[in-house]
């Protein structure tokens, strides 16, 4: 199958990648259902939000190149039961301490699927698998949000059916997958490739350090999006539905595909540039709009903020690959992913925390200026680094 085009496998394993991040943006708009049940505090909820990149994080640096050695199959198998374990855990939870177990197993098996799903998409297509493996996260997690926000809303069981019609669709995709061709022969060394490999080309060092206050901010306004967005609406602006969690995280995630798509072909420094600048406009509204109590303003914010993160995303991830030869491309991906995940986690843990010190809406103006901050030292970066002299 490698390199030749079979649009049923690619739209498979691109509805698989779907699936895995869906299934991690479905808590979203119960966790402030789950914090009323249990009465834990924005510290916890983030707490909860959190360990899901973490885990995510470990799995993909140790298990990232596993599927080259003993097949994609197995691997994919091997995600979507430990993805429907966590599916099991969530719809049986009792406690803050069982959210915390399903959303480590959670992350787990996303990372897990993660690289060897990107593997399966470039096997089975070379030239439309990278562009599937680009948008379907963000369709995934957009398609997520919003299905479980409205099932909250309007469905019986708000704590258990979104995970119940995701743990039937995970149960069939893992009875499909064994009907898949295989792409990855057998090979020795599964258990060195445990191991991960994390470095830094010397010649990609300098750009990864100016794509870094970008990129760091896009992955942050994503955490605290995921994790703390429906209770700064209602906070801000009185308005408890849960479909407005949902409205704001598939606003960020469909405007991140679309910008993906747009700009997949255009200079990366322009790409990155529009995602600075877009991005940092969209977290200005969101913080009028949060201190005015302006719920369509809140929505637009997200919107144009979702520009932002695809863009500034793309940028990032095109500024450094050419940087690196083939060779070395895994461990420099290492590098990115750790920024990127502990950006994605840490801010909204820290936000968590200080919510209970300055209330919420205080710390989204707090959170905001910051990443309008790291927006601008960014854009100086893009600046300079477009004036300097290229080596001859």
């Amino acid at each position: 199958m490698g390199g030749t085009s079979v649009p049923a496998v690619r739209w498979f394993l691109s509805l698989v990648l779907m699936t895995f991040l869906a299934a991690s943006a479905a808590p979203t708009p119960l966790y402030h259902l789950y914090q009323q049940t249990w009465h834990f505090s924005a510290t916890m909820l983030t707490l909860i939000f959190a360990v899901y990149p973490f885990t995510l994080l470990v799995s993909l640096l140790i298990f990232g190149s596993l599927s080259d050695h003993i097949g994609r199959k197995p691997v994919i198998f091997a995600a979507l039961i430990l993805e429907l374990v966590s599916m099991g855990l969530f719809i049986t939870a009792g406690s803050v301490t069982d959210l915390l177990l399903a959303r480590i197993i959670q992350g787990f098996a996303t990372g897990i699927a993660t690289s060897v799903l990107a593997a399966a998409l470039f096997d089975a297509d070379h030239h439309k698998g990278p562009l599937a493996n680009s948008i379907s996260p963000l369709i995934g997690i957009a398609t997520g949000g919003l299905i479980a926000s409205i099932l909250v809303e309007y469905a019986p069981m708000p704590l258990h059916l979104s995970y119940e019609c995701l743990a039937a669709l995970i149960g069939l995709q893992a009875v499909i997958v064994w009907g898949l061709p295989e792409t990855a022969k057998r090979q020795r060394g599964a258990l060195k490739s445990l191991l991960p490999r994390i470095a830094v080309p010397v010649a990609a060092r300098p750009a990864l350090l100016e794509i870094a206050p970008a990129n760091i901010a896009c992955w942050a306004l994503s955490g605290f999006t995921l994790s703390l967005a429906p209770s700064l609406i209602a906070a801000a602006t009185g308005a408890t539905s849960a479909l407005n969690g949902g409205i704001a995280v598939t606003l960020l995630s469909l405007a991140g595909t679309a910008s993906v798509v747009t700009w997949r072909r255009q200079n990366p420094e322009s790409v990155l540039r529009f995602g600075t600048i877009t991005q940092a406009t969209g977290v200005g509204l969101i913080l009028l709009a949060i201190n005015y109590a302006m719920l369509w303003l809140i929505f637009a914010g997200f919107l144009v903020a979702g520009l932002g993160f695809g863009a500034s995303f793309l940028g990032s991830v095109r500024t450094l690959m050419p940087l690196a030869a083939p060779h070395q491309r895994a461990g420099l991906m290492a590098a990115f992913y750790i920024m990127s995940y502990l950006a994605f986690s840490l801010p909204a843990l820290l936000a968590g925390t200080m919510v209970r010190v300055v209330g919420l809406v205080n710390t989204a103006n707090g959170y905001g200026m910051v990443l309008m901050i790291l927006a601008a030292v960014a854009l100086v970066g893009q600046i300079r680094r477009s004036k300097a002299p290229s080596c001859p």
